[in-house]
């Protein structure tokens, strides 16, 4: 096998049995509407969240993921003016003040394939006494395709490099469940649910499927003395024909200002997390060491994370009517 057919093979090795084909993040409880498309407006703010991941610095072909997500609350339709013809009943699939709205657009990096998706969220939120119950679901869309100016090739023209497909458009539909409290939250979702078939040639080269991926996320958060607040978290994924992994750990604040985290993750690596608020801007990073042989051949990974969050006025709580 000449070498661009091997690696060909190594790439597509984690197609097949692996749930790391969705990007990879270690602030996931900062920005929970990147795996659960039920969090989408959930609190009623509108946020902006960039998150840029350096996977195993120092390796070459290393992933990499950058990551942009918006998401708000719908502000409930004014009641009819009199005299005034009352469309309130066509507004209401948006306007009611249930509806919330995201979307997210990545690029995510790994070996030589690079893959851009974008994913548009539509979410309904149910007010239940103090707690709140919400549905997703996304409509997701990328395409993945192979960086030609890293293949090396032992001869001038492979024909496997002619007959194969450069660029794949693949559509599919995520979805979740999510439940909040005041000082809760658990949420359940599945990402890949239409399991598209990838079709990377017609001569050597099978299609290839996408796993469903499941993940089961939770936290729980309560104050200590000196204005400490304790928050545990947890994050559990798993494919149909792969085992799961999961992340344990716990996020302390100092106020509402600064707070850290360290968490365990079975993969093998240690997170640690820093971060600060000023007003409406958020700052977080992450830094993740490897526990097993990798430690070696890299420099850790690195995750940066930019947040901004509006609307947390009285404006807010006028129009979710639930305080």
């Amino acid at each position: 096998m000449n070498r661009f057919g091997l690696i060909l093979v190594l790439m597509l090795v984690p197609l097949t049995g692996s749930a790391q084909q969705m990007p990879m993040y270690s602030q996931y409880m900062m920005n929970r509407f990147l795996l659960n498309p039920a969090v989408a407006g959930y609190d009623g703010l509108t946020t902006l969240n960039l998150t840029a991941r350096e996977q195993w610095m120092g390796l070459p072909y290393s992933p990499r993921t950058v990551a942009l997500s918006a998401d708000a609350r719908m502000i409930k339709a004014p009641p009819a003016r009199p005299g005034m013809p009352d469309r309130r009943s066509i507004m209401n699939l948006f306007r009611s003040g249930n509806v919330g709205l995201g979307a997210y657009i990545y690029n995510d990096r790994s070996g030589l394939i690079d893959r851009t998706g974008i994913q548009v969220t539509y979410a309904y939120h149910i007010w239940m006494d103090n707690h709140q119950l919400s549905f997703g679901m996304s409509l997701t869309g990328f395409q993945m395709k192979l960086d030609e100016r890293r293949v090396e090739l032992e001869e001038d023209y492979d024909p496997l490099m002619g007959k194969y497909n450069k660029a794949l458009y693949v559509p599919d539909v995520n979805a979740g469940v999510h439940l909040w409290g005041p000082s809760y939250y658990l949420g359940v979702s599945s990402t890949q649910m239409m399991q598209s078939v990838l079709k990377f040639g017609n001569d050597g080269l099978h299609d290839f499927r996408m796993e469903r991926i499941f993940y089961l996320m939770g936290g729980y958060s309560f104050t200590l003395q000196n204005n400490v607040t304790v928050e545990p978290v947890t994050l559990v994924q798993s494919g149909l024909n792969s085992s799961f992994q999961y992340d344990v750990g716990s996020k302390f604040y100092y106020g509402d200002q600064y707070w850290g985290g360290i968490s365990y993750r079975s993969a093998g690596a240690m997170v640690f997390m820093v971060g600060f608020r000023f007003e409406s801007f958020h700052l977080g990073y992450a830094y993740d060491h490897s526990l097993n042989n990798m430690s070696h051949q890299n420099h850790g990974s690195h995750e940066l994370m930019v947040n901004l969050r509006f609307g947390d006025t009285q404006r807010r709580y006028r129009w979710l009517e639930r305080y």
